[in-house]
């Protein structure tokens, strides 16, 4: 069984289509358990029936025909309570309905399983025999377990496009939707731009050639280059390897000649398709054949076929200068995985709106989507990405959906919406000089969170009064390599000029977890709970210490910097972090800079460091709950996995109940404390924050005025009331409620989500 199961998932991820799919899966299933029939019921959102979609052993013209409905037969009821049932007899049942035309009468025995995928119904998987007896624990096992692979599967493979291919390819259907998690707000018309990671075989874009003749040109002179590669690496190790070894580079070189792949590769082309779509559909189809040859050696030539396409592919994006990214007006960039790196390349003048396969809406591509005001859908794991380049699309960040091809009146209800949303933020602005003050004169300063140079300009147009977070990663991630000091010292100089004399905290290098640098990999298992952060600086002390001395030096004569550090979790780390920046300090006054010793503080990240605060009172200046980590440690909820991200909850009690101990602890050793979550940058939990006692809210750019205008309407005691009685409150979903409710009794619900186009 065992065996079976592997070249079940092995077949399956490199087939073609969904019919490809479940027609493999029926017949190894049905000649592996040898049972009489193996069928797949999938549901047909449309009709809202569970259609035949495959089977071996029942009468092929069914298939695509016979349909049940939840409430019919047993496959129904597989499907409602979706859990195995298990029959000796399928027609003694009372819930047993005639399928006409199966041939199905002929059968007794029955075992169907639900496939289910996120919670939600996508079928059922069914086998029969025409004996009459009990299929036995291991084999129902067996098929809960491949009901659950193929159902993890069919999603994998949606995302890369490579099944469920769209019915609408050759032609228009309007107002096609996908849902995803809503990452940062907003509406965004605009076409698509579909950016594929380098070297990805599998994730290449579907695209008509504009220049048939071009793309031959840049396909075969890609060719040549990588036969070259190939023939100067047989002739260096010609020497050390036997004849029959050596003949292996002649079997690539074959394999890329005109009778071969390279053939058919120029033909798809001829056809109308870019040279690097060519490429992925025939290196693809053809280690799909490979793959499924039941000859070991012959098996293996998949490997070779799809290493030999990733070499072409590298050489045909490397001339096509795929490194940088090209937008028309108004362009939606859909990437499998958003990156801040990404964010970096592009021009955000043109950038309209963004739309990531993978992440989730509290990822830190989200976090700098919210903060550059550009309308983010994330974790749109159903989206079959690669055939959308250049079709027209609606995307919406408020409820995280996609609309492929509009209808003209969505577009014109869009236009509305967008319109009525540009009054708000015409109203908001007006707030630009005035404080965030209550009603009862109760004043709290907002600051901003800030990581690329136009947050600057940003900030500040929206009334930003100091920086409470920037992010000094985001200058190491668009690079190629560590930036040197006096690079970092003048990215920093311009942070805390445009802000002078205002507070700017920076905080030090903080990757791992979501956050790489292509010239500094760090692979782990479990990378949020491993090596990042202040971990990292303090194993480098080369590295943290042209940073502090970066960030120095660019405080010289404005005096407004403030140092803060990451994911700190022990006394020690501070101790440590302390005596290497006294020692920067030290080194530069010895050079002649007029430096002074900035305030220090840390971010409260990890429940360890909640524990701690009296303990770090005595060696810091003041502390920032960065609320995001905090929230996914308290929750054990990883803020990048779609599949959770209905458990990552700002308004849990937890989360509430820590923060406002957090402000408790701090008032008592009068340590300034503040916030730069995402938390804060809602309206609704500003105010309980600001009743929490915190001193400062720093939040993304565009939610900043929406804060304020929220606080200038209401008093400190409306707060502490709402705060009261959230506090007393044990359900986040019910928090949720009452926060909405809250809202618009005091007069503020407009800050929130906008009333959408259905």
């Amino acid at each position: 069984m065992l065996e079976l199961l592997r070249k079940i998932v092995q077949e399956v991820s490199i087939a073609p289509d969904v019919d490809a799919v479940l027609g493999l899966i029926v017949r190894r299933i049905q000649r592996g358990m040898r049972t009489g029939v193996c069928s797949v019921f999938l549901f047909d959102s449309s009709s809202e029936r569970f259609v035949l979609r495959a089977s071996q052993g029942l009468n092929r013209k069914a298939i695509g025909h016979a349909s049940l409905s939840s409430s019919e037969g047993i496959v129904g009821m597989v499907a409602k309570r979706a859990e195995p049932i298990n029959l000796e007899d399928a027609e003694t049942h009372p819930a047993f309905c005639f399928l006409k035309d199966t041939g199905e009468e002929r059968f007794h025995a029955f075992l169907g399983v639900p496939i289910i995928h996120q919670k939600q119904v996508l079928g059922v998987l069914v086998v029969q025999q025409q004996n009459c007896r009990r299929y036995d624990e291991a084999e129902e096992a067996f098929l809960v377990t491949i009901s659950a692979q193929l159902a993890g599967v069919i999603a994998h493979a949606q995302v890369t496009g490579t099944i469920s291919k769209i019915a609408w390819k050759n032609k228009k259907s309007s107002d096609r939707r996908f849902e995803g998690i809503p990452g940062a707000p907003g509406v965004a018309i605009g076409r698509v731009v579909v950016v594929a990671p380098l070297a990805d075989i599998d994730a290449v874009p579907e695209k008509a050639a504009d220049d048939i003749a071009f793309e031959i040109a840049s396909f075969e002179k890609a060719l040549k280059r990588v036969r070259a590669d190939i023939r100067k690496v047989s002739a260096k190790l010609a020497k050390r390897l036997r004849h029959d070894e050596q003949a292996l580079f002649d079997v690539y070189l074959r394999m890329l000649d005109d009778n071969a792949l390279a053939g058919e590769v120029v033909g798809q082309i001829k056809k109308g398709s870019w040279a690097q779509g060519a490429l992925s559909s025939v290196i693809t189809s053809n280690a799909r054949q490979f793959a499924m040859m039941d000859d070991p050696y012959l098996r293996e030539r998949a490997t070779d076929v799809r290493d030999l396409g990733r070499r072409v592919l590298t050489y045909l994006q490397e001339d096509s200068g795929s490194k940088s990214i090209e937008l028309p007006e108004n362009g939606i960039l859909v990437a499998d995985e958003l990156s801040p790196a990404v964010l970096g390349e592009v021009s955000s003048e043109k950038l309209a709106g963004l739309v990531s396969v993978l992440g989730s809406g509290n990822s830190h591509a989200a976090i700098l989507a919210r903060s550059m005001g550009i309308p983010t859908v994330m974790g749109m794991v159903d989206l079959p990405y690669r055939q959308l380049d250049g079709r027209e699309v609606i995307l919406d960040g408020y409820s995280g959906r996609l609309y492929v091809d509009p209808s003209e009146d969505l577009i014109q209800a869009y236009r509305e919406l967008l319109r009525e949303q540009e009054e708000v933020a015409a109203e908001l602005a007006t707030l630009k000089d005035l404080p965030a003050q209550t009603v009862d004169g109760s004043r709290i300063p907002l600051w901003v969170n800030t990581g690329l140079i136009a947050d600057v300009s940003r900030s500040l147009e929206r009334g930003a009064e100091g920086i409470g977070l920037y992010r000094t990663e985001i200058p190491f991630m668009v690079r190629d390599f560590f930036p040197s000091e006096h690079e970092q010292m003048q990215i920093y100089r311009r942070q805390l000029e445009a802000f002078a004399p205002l507070p700017v905290t920076m905080r030090t290098l903080d990757i791992g977890g979501d956050k790489a640098l292509p010239y500094f990999p760090i692979k782990e298992d479990n990378p949020f709970l491993g090596w990042r952060g202040i971990r990292v600086t303090l194993d480098h002390p080369e590295i943290f210490l042209v940073q502090i001395r970066a960030m120095l030096r660019a405080n010289e004569g404005l005096g407004n910097l403030r140092i803060m550090l990451p994911m700190v979790t022990s006394v020690n780390e501070v101790d440590e972090a302390n005596s290497l920046i006294d020692r920067a300090v030290v080194a530069l006054q010895e050079e002649g800079h007029v430096v002074t010793r900035p305030s220090v503080g840390i971010m409260i990240e990890v429940p360890a460091a909640v524990y701690q605060l009296r303990r770090f009172a005595k060696r810091i200046d003041f502390i920032s709950v960065g609320s995001n980590d905090l929230t996914q440690y308290l929750l054990a909820v990883d803020r990048n996995n779609p599949r959770v991200a209905g458990l990552y909850v700002a308004y849990h009690p937890a989360v509430l109940k820590v923060l406002e101990d957090i402000a408790r602890e701090a008032r008592k050793d009068k340590l300034q404390v503040s916030i730069c979550g995402e938390m804060a940058a809602d309206p609704g939990g500003a105010l309980l924050l600001m009743a929490m006692g915190y001193d400062a809210l720093s939040m993304n750019a565009t939610n900043l005025p929406r804060v304020k205008s929220a606080i200038r309407n209401v008093s400190m005691v409306q707060a502490k009331v709402l705060l009261d009685k959230v506090m007393r409150m044990d359900d986040a979903d019910k928090i949720q409620a009452l926060m909405v409710d809250a809202m618009k009794s005091l007069g503020v619900s407009q800050l929130g989500s906008p009333v959408l186009p259905e």
